[in-house]
């Protein structure tokens, strides 16, 4: 067993690893901006996540700046508004995984890691060309968090792009189908199966297979 002092005892890149793999497997997506003068920037997410239907919208957790470094991915969104959610396919990841890089701001992740932009009319942020799950997103709320200086991003789903055969019938998306990976800590990339589903759960029944 670790207790609080155990962990914070720890050296600070196994303590990172550690807590980053307790939440076990996230989606991992790659998160395209651009700054005021369509400069482009591409950076990977492990902490994407769902916020409501009605209205659609997606939050994420950026972690602070380390000290001498710039975050260019919150900048961009706070000065565009803009931004685009990509998920990760297993062709994808080691690409993916580069832009984790502490690249120069004046160095686009599209063009140093081996991606292409792909941009729609109306959108100031660029796509993943080669993702099969592309979110079209506009900022709606941005909160710095006291606690740990990280920044919570929420914003509204403008457009969704994915292959129409991944779609099912009662609405959800085969993520399986499209090939995407998940993630588990901050460098393991993941294949996932086809999984199990279940009816709406209700008090009195046990859910059936679907």
């Amino acid at each position: 067993m670790l207790d609080k002092d155990d962990i914070a005892g720890l050296e600070r890149r196994k303590r990172a690893a550690l807590i980053n793999c307790l939440p076990g497997f996230k989606p991992v997506v790659l998160v395209g901006t651009a700054d005021t003068k369509h400069a482009t920037n591409l950076s990977i997410i492990n902490s994407c996540f769902h916020v409501g239907a009605a209205p659609a919208l997606l939050g994420m957790i950026i972690r602070p700046a380390p000290a001498g470094t710039e975050r260019h991915t919150l900048d961009n969104i706070l000065a565009t508004g803009q931004y685009t959610i990509n998920a990760v396919s297993e062709s994808m990841t080691q690409r993916a995984h580069h832009t984790s890089a502490r690249f120069d701001r004046g160095q686009s992740e599209f063009d140093a890691c081996g991606l292409s932009e792909r941009w729609l009319d109306g959108h100031a942020a660029p796509f993943v060309t080669d993702s099969p799950l592309q979110i079209g997103l506009t900022l709606q709320e941005h909160q710095p968090l006291a606690i740990n200086g990280t920044h919570l991003i929420i914003g509204s789903v403008e457009s969704i792009q994915f292959a129409s055969e991944a779609w099912r019938a009662d609405g959800t998306i085969d993520l399986a189908l499209l090939g995407i990976v998940t993630g588990v800590g901050l460098d393991g990339y993941h294949l996932v199966g086809d999984g199990h589903r279940y009816a709406y759960a209700k008090p009195d029944t046990r859910p059936e297979l679907i």
